[in-house]
């Protein structure tokens, strides 16, 4: 039967993933940026569907403006569930551009990809996350850095917050909690030395995945004084609330 399941699957997925592909290549250069958000918003929540993936949103997300979405890191699944709520640029490494189909179809999607262990990415990263905000985007951001479970988070590296944090803008911590047949485990997650391949094919052919994607208070981007909070409170607090989210 998983057999079953994942030919069926795959034999939607590509075809889906074909389209997007068409799109990003022939239809993106040529419509807004509105039209563009919602075909992304469209096709990653018709790409979970197909998947076998319920994606159940809680909370209230930021859906106009500029605001940092700072979210723990599960599997490649999370662009794509994040997506499904808002169009959202992705701050990625570099490695994500060179994955097959996923690759191509994040890096169309307006993913910005860090180069890691490079002197200046911080620095140049912080200057391309800023141009989004100034045109109103979303920017998401896996703090942790890697993957895990999901039920502990690893420490943030705050040095990807002071974009937002010196422009105002509003940063929104997300918890992305995963569960197969309505309770919490590790199933879909994408760790270790597992292969893309081997991750698809446990999860394309599992059944009752789904994705909570639970959309927390923003944070305060002031303190009572009316100073500002340094880039290193504002990861301790993002982290504590998707910690409380996830425990």
């Amino acid at each position: 039967m998983k057999l079953l399941r994942f030919v069926l699957r795959l034999t939607l997925v590509l075809p889906l993933i074909l389209f997007g592909l068409l799109c990003v290549g022939l239809v993106y250069p040529f419509i807004g940026p509105k039209t563009r958000a919602w075909l992304n918003r469209t096709w990653s929540r018709c790409l979970m569907a197909v998947c076998g993936l319920r994606v159940v949103f809680k909370g209230e997300p930021r859906m106009t403006g500029p605001v940092l979405l700072v979210a723990n890191h599960v599997s490649w699944i999370d662009i794509f569930v994040l997506n499904s709520a808002r169009a959202t640029s992705f701050v990625a490494k570099s490695e994500i551009r060179s994955w097959p189909v996923i690759g191509w179809l994040v890096a169309g999607a307006g993913t910005l990809f860090i180069e890691r262990g490079q002197r200046h990415a911080v620095h140049a990263m912080g200057e391309a996350m800023q141009a989004r905000f100034k045109l109103g985007d979303a920017v998401g951001l896996f703090p942790e850095g890697t993957t895990t479970e999901g039920f502990e988070l690893l420490p943030f590296h705050a040095s990807l917050f002071e974009p937002a944090r010196t422009t105002g803008v509003e940063i929104q911590p997300v918890a992305l909690r995963f569960l197969q047949h309505g309770k919490r485990n590790g199933f879909a997650a994408f760790v270790g030395e597992e292969s893309l391949v081997a991750n698809l094919w446990r999860v394309m052919g599992a059944t009752g995945l789904s994705v909570e994607v639970v959309f927390l208070p923003v944070l305060a981007t002031k303190h009572a004084d009316g100073s500002l909070p340094t880039r290193l409170e504002l990861s301790h607090q993002a982290r504590e609330a998707i910690q409380g989210a996830l425990s």
